[in-house]
């Protein structure tokens, strides 16, 4: 909607464009035209002014001509036919003997979106290819590519292509990464621009004349060329080594990124420029820049995917500054949960104690969480911490320490004594409904232990009418029938009061339908329901190894320097969901119907050496063997979803008795050989126990090992093997279970 009384404004300034006076008075001249930009740009349409507009671009002012242009490439769309006129006095600037001109002519006349155009700027563009003055040459580059662009869907002409290739040697730095743009929007659906020996070769020589952001863009382009050997190869990694110290982080990143990838075959390579790049990196780190300093802090992070211990000795940069935005102390917590070592914890557990009061309770409850990551390994430390906090009586703190009991005694659990005295200690219960999940499922599953654990429920289903949250009642009635199974007396009258509320006044139908469920399954008998519900407990000797195996660095190389660090999820090493827990309490159930049945002696097949074992084939034997590869980590819960829901492919007896190692030693010794190791029992536990997983053509294998007492009767001192794959790839077990029994043999010959 036009302004109120535009049309006499564009009125006023068409009588003074075309007033002979004010055209001869220059500087108010150039006032009017500036009036009329303005007016543009405020949403009024002077476009009844082209022509008047056009009449003033015949100036030797270059002012008075960029705004002119900039008002003829606005209105061209508009006013195709008015626009084709003003086409000859853009050529006739083409060929002025001002090179600023030229371009500016050149550049705009590109710049029109209108049918018909590519005609009239074709001739202009190839001769601005060819001109001596740079500023041309880098605007006629540029229209070679907005040519392209008015019609995709025609013929490239192969002259344009030539033209633009001679120019990348061309001694204007910016023309040559002008043309490198050009050529890979021009060639975009032939695969982009051709990096050959000799172009490489010449934009290493000129990366020293670009400036940071041409470096960069000059530094991923490279990355299309693979060197022909190992001399060319360092003679280029020579050439690029000054520039992982660069000021500018794109260009320090660029360029390790591209160190990176020529070195894919190099660990040694790969792992000297990540100490190199690492001040670098640090200084991104502690950028005033906040966006600077988070794209920093998410590339630390994939560094340390593989190389854990390189900020280890450099946690304090780390520390989380009061004026910080969330999303950057966020990050910073997550780093410092990997760099935890022996010599730093008790620092950097206090660190992020002092931001569990901080005054966001999103940032408070990521505190908490991150100080119950570190108590998978220091146990007890941790859990004086939590225990503390409770003392606070803030609801967001206690929901966050009851969440971490939760997952801590799912890791670890041996730490299920120290926090089911804590909970019982607790006089607040938590008011959200992901810490009353938490709470409920700790009630359900160690309630034996908790003498308050009744009064705890029958609070919860006194209050169960104003209940909104139907995950809440789903646990609630799972916790309460756990704990009749256990505490029948105390329990019995609120489980009666539970059920008969949840089947005959419940709206939501999963709550009524679980409680059904309940129902039925205790009219089949106690012992029924307690085979069900109640399965083995948790093995205490179980170690879940701690923090995740070191990565190799070209799963996450390729992604480096780029928003993938910045978009994707921390999936590694992350806890189990916490707005799930029915999930998590149900896998538990099937983990110990599965553990009840996965540990029964399997049928003794003969070593490996000896003939196929059952479910491997000898077929395909003429194929080329696989070999093991680590790949992205499987987190503990992805391996348990995967082991209940696939067969045994393969069992075997490995004639030999387990390690006798720690469980360091032995998740080090396996990852030599690609084998991520994910859970061992201590070497003097019976029965002992491991699970183990890796990758071999494409295929993920999952692995069991199981040692029992020799003491017993019928029993071997041997390993029992029972592998299970995904997708089924009979080659690649028997390579897996052979790397797998050398590495084990290894170990005991060591022992001896």
């Amino acid at each position: 909607m036009p302004y109120f009384g535009s049309e006499e404004t564009v009125k006023d300034l068409k009588r003074a464009l075309s007033n002979p006076n004010i055209q001869a008075d220059r500087l108010r001249y150039r006032n009017y035209i500036t009036r009329v930009i303005r007016s543009m740009t405020q949403g009024l349409d002077v476009s009844a002014l082209f022509m008047d507009m056009v009449k003033a671009s015949a100036t030797v002012d270059i002012v008075q001509k960029k705004l002119v242009y900039l008002y003829m490439c606005t209105y061209a769309s508009h006013k195709p036919d008015l626009a084709l006129l003003a086409i000859n006095t853009l050529r006739k600037d083409c060929a002025d003997p001002n090179p600023m001109v030229r371009g500016l002519a050149l550049r705009n006349m590109c710049n029109f979106r209108m049918p018909g155009i590519t005609e009239y700027i074709q001739q202009p563009v190839l001769t601005g290819l060819r001109d001596k003055a740079s500023y041309v040459r880098r605007v006629a580059v540029l229209g070679c590519a907005k040519m392209h662009s008015l019609h995709p869907n025609t013929e490239i002409d192969p002259s344009v292509v030539n033209e633009l290739y001679a120019l990348l040697r061309d001694p204007d730095p910016v023309v040559v990464v002008n043309c490198l743009r050009a050529l890979e929007e021009i060639l975009k659906d032939e695969g982009g621009v051709v990096i050959n020996k000799p172009i490489a070769h010449h934009l290493l020589n000129r990366l020293k004349d670009l400036d940071s952001w041409a470096q960069s863009e000059v530094l991923t382009f490279l990355l299309r060329y693979r060197p022909r050997g190992d001399d060319e190869l360092f003679d280029v990694l020579s050439l690029l080594d000054e520039f992982l110290h660069s000021v500018h982080a794109p260009v320090m990143a660029a360029t390790l990124r591209l160190f990176l990838h020529l070195a894919a075959a190099h660990p040694a390579v790969q792992a000297d420029a990540l100490l190199r790049a690492r001040s670098p990196l640090l200084a991104a780190c502690g950028s005033a820049s906040r966006e600077l300093c988070f794209a920093g802090l998410c590339h630390v992070q994939q560094v340390l995917r593989s190389r854990p211990a390189l900020y280890g000795s450099h946690y304090k940069r780390f520390f989380c500054g009061y004026s910080e935005p969330g999303y950057i102390k966020l990050r910073k917590m997550e780093i410092l949960v990997e760099l935890v070592n022996d010599e730093n914890v008790v620092l950097v557990l206090e660190e992020l104690k002092s931001y569990c009061t901080d005054v966001s309770p999103e940032l408070a409850q990521a505190a908490i969480t991150a100080i119950g990551r570190i108590g998978r390994t220091y146990t007890e430390k941790c859990l004086d911490i939590l225990t503390g906090l409770l003392a606070l009586k803030q609801d967001h703190v206690t929901s966050a320490v009851i969440r971490t009991f939760r997952d801590l005694v799912w890791f670890c659990p041996q730490s299920t004594g120290a926090v089911c005295r804590a909970v019982e200690g607790c006089e607040d219960n938590p008011q959200d409904d992901e810490g009353k999940q938490a709470l409920l499922w700790l009630l359900g599953v160690h309630g034996v232990h908790i003498s308050s654990a009744p009064y705890v429920l029958e609070g919860f289903i006194d209050g169960l009418k104003a209940e909104l949250s139907f995950a809440v009642k789903v646990e609630l009635l799972t916790a309460t029938m756990k704990l009749f199974l256990c505490r029948p007396a105390e329990i019995q009258d609120m489980l009666g009061r539970l059920l008969h509320y949840c089947i005959e006044e419940e709206s939501d139908v999963c709550v009524r339908d679980r409680a059904l469920l309940y129902y039925r399954l205790l009219q089949c008998g106690v012992e029924e329901a307690r085979k069900i519900l109640l399965g083995p407990e948790s093995d205490p000797s179980m170690t879940v190894l701690a923090g995740r195996p070191e990565e190799p660095v070209g799963c996450w190389a390729s992604s480096f320097n780029t928003l993938v660090p910045l978009a994707e999820a921390d999936t590694h090493g992350a806890d189990p969901p916490a707005d799930l827990p029915e999930q998590t309490s149900n896998s538990t159930e099937a983990s110990g119907v599965e553990d009840e049945l996965m540990y029964k002696p399997p049928p003794v097949n003969a070593a490996l050496g000896a003939g196929p074992a059952e479910g491997v084939s000898d077929t395909d034997d003429s194929q080329e063997e696989p070999s093991l590869t680590l790949g992205p980590p499987l987190s503990h819960e992805a391996f348990e979803k995967l082991w209940l829901e696939l067969q045994v492919l393969h069992r075997q007896t490995l004639d030999f008795p387990p390690p006798a190692a720690p469980p360091e030693t032995l998740q080090a010794a396996l990852q030599l050989v690609k084998i991520q190791a994910l859970a061992f029992s201590h070497s003097d536990t019976r029965p002992w126990k491991a699970y183990v997983c890796s990758r071999a053509g494409g295929a993920l294998m999952l692995a069991e090992l199981l040692h029992a007492d020799p003491e017993l009767p019928d029993s071997q001192d041997a390993l029992l093997l029972s592998v299970k794959q995904q997708p089924e790839k009979p080659q690649a077990v028997r390579v897996f279970v052979s790397v797998l029994r050398s590495a084990l043999q290894t170990l005991n010959s060591d022992r001896t």
